[in-house]
């Protein structure tokens, strides 16, 4: 992120309402919450202190919260300390996770404390005047309230959507399909009247308002289940352009500095990144290359991650190219058209570092296994664990898929969702019972 922007974004976080409560934590060096909502300015500090939250602050982050959920009940990644107890915890699974478990809380509760302030920056734009720089902080606003809410659908059966006293809980699908709803009145403002260079010049750059909105829909209307959405979506991106999180020495790679950047913490569990059996990676697959390398220290972890996470201020990507071939794969597969799935994934296998917007490519020839369904759908499943590896999304792949899970022979995942933090439910009396795994 640009230096310029520390001292605001550090502004933009004095609105912090804890998950559902009413409650306002004011810094009284600041600018009020009145001050902050009452001019374009304001707003569009605001918009960048969504990002400061959503993706800084190393284990606070949501970025590394929603990696270490998604991994370490997955294999995807094994915990090197157990001095880390929550992680530890995580990883073995079941009833060690609890409603204390500190990367469940932080997951819980800065989700909910980014879409809650994404829904106060949406409720104050008509003090804006100017339609573009309007249009940019509708954008960027929705993007951060549909990736809070996305995180959540992953990772808890049920989420409030708005803020308030004892507000009720819904199905995570409706907490995707919210998301979808709001990034769709997103895009018809961006397309109407494309954000103005007022706002870009303001905000943290490196997020493509427009690629970013189609892509969230898309990733979200699979989740629930929409494929003709997803598809719809899917092909209105651009898939030569980047959008990604930007960071440098001061707002830091969260991931790299808290825990890949060192062998303290967790790593992958291997080169395969815990693929086994028929999941595991070809071995001329390029990709494996860039996402991990030996480690200094192999009898601590064979290897360490690479990817996104080598420097304090690596980018990380919104989303990648191969997400949204795979969504267009899986989508076709699940109506299915097999021939259609099968092109797409072939894009994501014989995809090259040149072809690659970010030079990730497997470098594969074309998949030549059954023409069914079921086999299909696997290999599908095999690349979404190695594309988008460390992103977070293994446990609600692996769900979506029938994936062995607690309980079966040869599980593949140790639990299928987290319990509701303790501090929602002292605070909330519409909290559901916890899941039993």
């Amino acid at each position: 992120m640009k230096k310029l922007y520390i001292s605001i974004l550090l502004a933009g976080m004095l609105l912090t309402q804890l998950a559902c409560s009413t409650k306002e934590y004011l810094n009284p060096s600041t600018i009020s919450q009145s001050q902050a909502v009452s001019s374009p300015d304001g707003l569009m500090t605001l918009c960048n202190g969504l990002q400061y939250r959503y993706t800084t602050g190393g284990a606070l982050s949501v970025l590394y919260a929603s990696t270490a959920g998604g991994g370490l009940t997955t294999r995807e990644e094994f915990v090197l300390n157990v001095g880390n107890a929550d992680e530890a915890n995580l990883a073995l699974g079941a009833s060690n996770v609890s409603n204390i478990n500190s990367v469940v809380r932080n997951l819980w509760t800065q989700s909910h404390l980014v879409r809650s302030n994404a829904e106060l920056i949406l409720a104050n734009t008509g003090v804006v005047s100017d339609a573009g720089t309007k249009s940019g902080i509708v954008a960027y606003a929705s993007i951060f309230r549909a990736l809070s809410l996305g995180t959540l659908g992953l990772f808890f059966e049920q989420s409030p959507i708005t803020t308030g006293n004892n507000v009720p809980f819904v199905p995570r699908v409706q907490v995707f399909k919210e998301a979808i709803t709001t990034l769709e009145a997103a895009a018809t403002q961006v397309a109407t009247t494309p954000a103005s260079a007022d706002f870009t010049g303001k905000v943290v750059t490196g997020i493509d308002l427009a690629n970013t909105i189609q892509a969230l829909i898309a990733r979200y209307a699979l989740f629930s289940g929409d494929y003709d959405k997803a598809l719809a979506a899917a092909a209105k991106v651009d898939l030569t352009k980047k959008s990604v999180y930007n960071f440098d020495d001061n707002t830091r790679n969260p991931l790299f500095e808290y825990t890949f950047g060192n062998l303290n913490v967790f790593q992958p569990t291997n080169a395969s990144l815990g693929l086994t059996g028929t999941l595991t990676p070809d071995a001329t697959d390029k990709r494996i290359a860039f996402l991990t390398k030996v480690s200094s220290n192999t009898a601590v972890a064979p290897v360490i991650a690479t990817a996104f996470y080598t420097a304090n201020n690596a980018a990380v990507p919104v989303y990648l190219p191969g997400e949204i071939m795979l969504i267009q794969a899986e989508a076709s597969a699940r109506k299915g058209d097999l021939a259609g799935a099968v092109t797409a994934l072939n894009k994501v296998l014989t995809k090259t570092t040149a072809t690659d917007a970010f030079g990730f490519g497997a470098g594969l020839p074309a998949y030549t296994g059954p023409q069914t369904a079921d086999a299909i759908l696997t290999e599908i499943y095999r690349n979404r664990q190695i594309e988008l590896a460390y992103q977070g999304f293994r446990l609600e792949d692996s769900r979506r898929f029938n994936r062995p899970g607690p309980g079966a022979a040869n599980a593949e995942r140790n639990r299928n969702f987290f319990p509701y933090p303790l501090t929602e439910r002292n605070n909330n009396t519409s909290t559901p019972a916890d899941p039993t795994n």
